[in-house]
């Protein structure tokens, strides 16, 4: 199937996704509800404005907290958002054929994944096998952290780190830098807080953690 250009640039994306918050956090959300006439619309195709890596956590839906309504946002979703091959394989569907102009690895704070990883690596906490290997992608997220600071201190600049880290391994590949450098596509970071509703996205999202 044939996807036509992008309707939206990786700004006007990044400023719908902010604005979309915005409505969120302020009880102004714009689709409780969707008409039939648009889903039989969006059964001709999709061409969504933004591609989220996020967690699976069920407290942070992407579609709700941007006020998304269906078909603008490609969403994949896993514990810690995480990389992985059939993650990196969804992604590189997401460009290569839905050709979204905006990517962002969106994590949250008091994400029970990256706690499992600091218990892991801090605190030598033992985990079922399939977990240990998620957080096996998590761990060098955490590197030069100080494991003697406060718990929920420590937590909070490890979400971070891990969404800086997995923004870091995408912008690697030569299929993310050829798309940026020909200016088709941006890559961000972004945290979303639990108790305001706000994504706070991550000024330059390559860069450490208190960078």
């Amino acid at each position: 199937m044939t996807i036509d250009q992008p309707l939206l640039t990786a700004a006007q994306a990044l400023a719908r996704l902010r604005e979309g918050n915005e409505r969120f956090m302020q009880g102004h959300a714009r689709f409780p509800t969707v008409q039939k006439e648009v889903l039989a619309e969006l059964a001709k195709g999709q061409q969504p404005y933004a591609t989220i890596l996020g967690c699976s956590d069920s407290r942070v839906p992407p579609e709700l907290v941007f006020d998304a309504s269906f078909g603008e946002l490609f969403v994949v979703r896993v514990a810690g958002n995480v990389l992985g091959t059939s993650i990196l394989g969804t992604l590189q569907y997401a460009g290569t054929h839905l050709q979204t102009p905006l990517f962002v690895v969106l994590g949250h704070d008091g994400c029970g994944a990256v706690e499992a990883a600091i218990g892991s690596r801090f605190g030598g906490q033992q985990y079922r096998s399939r977990i240990a290997l998620l957080l096996e992608d998590i761990e060098p997220a955490l590197e030069g952290l100080d494991a003697s600071q406060p718990h929920q201190a420590l937590l909070c600049q490890a979400v971070e780190a891990n969404v800086r880290h997995t923004v870091r391994v995408l912008r690697g590949t030569s299929e993310v830098q050829a798309r940026e450098r020909e200016g088709v596509m941006k890559l961000v970071g972004a945290v979303y807080e639990l108790q305001t509703g706000r994504v706070r996205f991550l000024e330059d999202s390559s860069a450490p953690a208190g960078a």
